[in-house]
């Protein structure tokens, strides 16, 4: 991986940041993980007050929520991820960061229990399952069925989440969130999403 340079910061710009990750992982950011632009927004609206605690479903090699994590101190972000050597490269990411206000977790998000996030991010990291253009890899499977079930799954977890819960989405269909989600607002292009439970 390279070093940046010492007149350099990691999210000055997205080149700078994904520098830290190997070739691969170079390349699949471009498809797979958000902007630095797009997470900024995303961080600063999930992460209202100090304490918020909000989780990345997804969290792939860790962009999103080490970034969110250098943009809101305050708030404490958290990645679910099934592909353990994105997880353990998000692990060394956040060792590299210093950020102590990140937390990684190898897993299903079906696993583990929302009830305890203030906010939610989802960068529809379900869609492999519905075309084989673009995937990751080949280390875990892939169905319609699958997209399916996480898809319900997750909708059923957000209808249960409690009024003022706040979720961002990025190219995500607005029928898979429940209508008591309501929009505040939009960005690049209506790709982002950002809405609070009422």
């Amino acid at each position: 991986m390279k070093i940046n340079s010492l007149n350099s910061t990691p999210y000055q710009d997205d080149e700078a940041f994904d520098q830290q990750f190997s070739p691969r992982i170079q390349k699949l950011s471009k498809i797979h993980w958000s902007p630095l632009k797009i997470i900024k927004t995303a961080a600063i609206f999930l992460a209202p007050q100090p304490g918020s605690k909000v989780i990345d479903i997804g969290s792939g090699a860790g962009k999103f929520c080490i970034a969110a994590a250098h943009y809101c101190p305050h708030a404490e972000f958290y990645g679910i991820e099934q592909r353990k050597n994105l997880y353990q490269t998000s692990k060394r990411l956040k060792i590299r960061s210093g950020l102590n206000n990140v937390h990684f977790t190898h897993g299903d998000f079906t696993e583990i229990n929302l009830k305890d996030y203030d906010g939610i991010y989802f960068f529809n990291s379900f869609a492999e399952n519905l075309s084989s253009n673009g995937r990751i890899d080949n280390s875990i499977q892939y169905s319609p069925s699958l997209y399916n079930y996480y898809a319900n799954y997750l909708y059923k977890i957000l209808e249960e989440k409690p009024i003022g819960t706040r979720l961002v989405t990025y190219h995500v269909d607005e029928n898979e969130i429940p209508a008591s989600y309501r929009l505040t607002d939009s960005d690049f292009n209506q790709k982002l999403k950002l809405l609070i439970k009422h």
